[in-house]
C-alpha cells in the first residue's frame, strides 16, 4: 500500500487551508482512502496564544478539532482525482479534551477513515501531547 510524506508545501497541494488557518505543519504517513499522521508544532507565536488566554495560554478546542479534520482531510485528498478539493465538516461526535496544548507543544495526529462513500466519509481522529492523549473526535 502506498505511502505518502507530505511537508508544509505538500500539504498546500492537497488541501485548501492557509496560513493562519492551517492547523497541520507535516504529515509523517499518509495512507490514501485509510489514514494519515503527522503533527502541529505551536510555538508561542501561534495567533490564539495572545487571545486564549493570555494569562493561561492554551490551544482552543475547536482549533484542536480543526487539526484533527485537516489531517483526517488528507486521507481522502491524496486519493486519485481528489487533490485540492474541497471538503466539509458536518458532524462531530465523541469529542473529548483530555489535555491542555500549550505554548512549545507538539500537537501528534492520528487517523483513521472509518467510512468513505460517495464523497461522505467517517473518520476517528486522536491527538496527543508528549504521548498522552490531549483530545480526540469522530467527524463527518
Amino acid at each position: 500500500m502506498e505511502k505518502i510524506i507530505l511537508n508544509k508545501k505538500a500539504i498546500h497541494e492537497y488541501q485548501q487551508n492557509k496560513a493562519p488557518y492551517l492547523m497541520i505543519d507535516f504529515a509523517t504517513e499518509v495512507v490514501p482512502g485509510k489514514s494519515a499522521k503527522g503533527y502541529k508544532d505551536l510555538n508561542n507565536d501561534e495567533w490564539f496564544f495572545k487571545v486564549h488566554w493570555p494569562n493561561d495560554p492554551n490551544m482552543p478546542g475547536f482549533l484542536q478539532l480543526e487539526a484533527l479534520t485537516q489531517m483526517s482531510s488528507l486521507s481522502i485528498l491524496t486519493m486519485p482525482n481528489n487533490k485540492g478539493e474541497i471538503m466539509y465538516l458536518v458532524s462531530v461526535n465523541k469529542v473529548t479534551f483530555k489535555k491542555k496544548i500549550v505554548p512549545n507543544s507538539r500537537l501528534n495526529i492520528i487517523t483513521k477513515v472509518i467510512k468513505y462513500s460517495n464523497g461522505f466519509g467517517t473518520f476517528e481522529a486522536k491527538g496527543f501531547v508528549n504521548e498522552e492523549i490531549a483530545c480526540s473526535g469522530e467527524f463527518n
